[in-house]
């Protein structure tokens, strides 16, 4: 019986990474169930990986397409060298409310597609007292289960697009970040839109803060998830402003912006919430990072990608984005 044990151990730990989309599919059941959410993984997260010592969890764009993102991920943990010794991870936010059209499977749980939605902590539609920032949190405490991976030295949580817009509430908002005894940090990657944490807005050049001067006009440009007003459901509500401003400073942050990302295109968010915060997804990105290190005290930390646009293959698989990816 003890030698089966070592060898089914054993057997866990030599496995290799599953790359397939149609076979690296893993459900996460919430509760007693039968809510569920499905993710792409490299290894199963229920067995024991003792040669594991990072991991990437991606967060994928507004079309939901994490099939797309896991192939991504692939590309650039070859790149890094890094398939055989990280878990990667790479769960689907699937929708079938509002203009979203996704099939879900039985039990599925299906997040809000609009308004207070999957990107921003929002809850689910088909199942009470979920949100999307809850399925996040439940992937990190499973990476950090000393049992299955004892040797995990770190998680990245990084999201393009409307991921980036993920991850940038989740590491404001996520409450498991210093409890997992797992480090975590967080790259936050071509967004159309950040949260302020008050209700200044960059001026036009970005280098200074001050009173939005259209407010008057653009009555939504601090709601919640543009700002911190009215957040009135959803993973962030019991949470204070202060509380939510003091979390962001204090956590590892790196904006990851594409240098070319500079044209509307993309799900670019044209509204005047958005627009309060700069003309272009890069602008938004330099202004916010320079925001929060000097009205906060973050010491976040921004890298751009050389001749990269609204892309996250480009994003994810530059030379300077696979050591913020994959830190050693």
């Amino acid at each position: 019986m003890k030698l089966l044990v070592v060898c089914l151990v054993s057997a866990a730990a030599w496995a290799a990474p599953c790359t397939s989309v149609t076979e690296c599919k893993e459900w996460l059941t919430f509760g007693d169930g039968p809510a569920r959410s499905m993710y792409y993984r490299t290894y199963t997260l229920t067995e024991p990986h003792p040669d594991i010592t990072r991991a990437l969890v991606v967060i994928h764009g507004a079309g939901r397409d994490a099939d797309h993102y896991f192939r991504t991920a692939l590309a650039s943990a070859f790149l890094a060298g890094a398939l055989e010794d990280t878990i990667l991870i790479v769960p689907r936010f699937a929708s079938s409310t509002g203009t979203c059209r996704d099939q879900l499977a039985a039990g599925e749980v299906s997040w809000s597609c609009a308004g207070d939605s999957w990107r921003s902590g929002g809850s689910a539609t088909n199942q009470a007292g979920l949100t999307s920032f809850d399925f996040a949190d439940e992937i990190l405490r499973r990476l950090a289960n000393k049992t299955n991976f004892p040797g995990l030295r770190g998680i990245v949580v990084a999201g393009h697009s409307a991921g980036g817009q993920f991850v940038d509430r989740y590491a404001m908002a996520n409450t498991v970040h210093d409890t997992l005894g797992v480090p975590v940090r967080y790259v936050v990657s071509n967004p159309s839109s950040y949260a302020y944490l008050d209700s200044t807005r960059p001026s036009a050049d970005g280098q200074e803060f001050h009173a939005y001067a259209d407010a008057r006009n653009c009555t939504t440009y601090d709601h919640w998830p543009y700002g911190l007003e009215r957040r009135a459901g959803g993973y962030t509500v019991k949470q204070s402003d202060e509380q939510l401003r003091k979390q962001l400073a204090a956590r590892p942050v790196i904006y990851l912006l594409g240098e070319i990302d500079i044209l509307p295109l993309g799900g670019f968010d044209a509204s005047c919430a958005a627009m309060a915060q700069g003309p272009t997804r890069l602008a938004r990105g330099q202004a916010f990072s320079k925001y929060v290190d000097q009205k906060f005290g973050a010491s976040h930390t921004l890298e751009i990608v050389p001749l990269c646009g609204h892309n996250a293959r480009c994003m994810f698989t530059a030379d300077v984005a696979l050591p913020v990816l994959f830190p050693r």
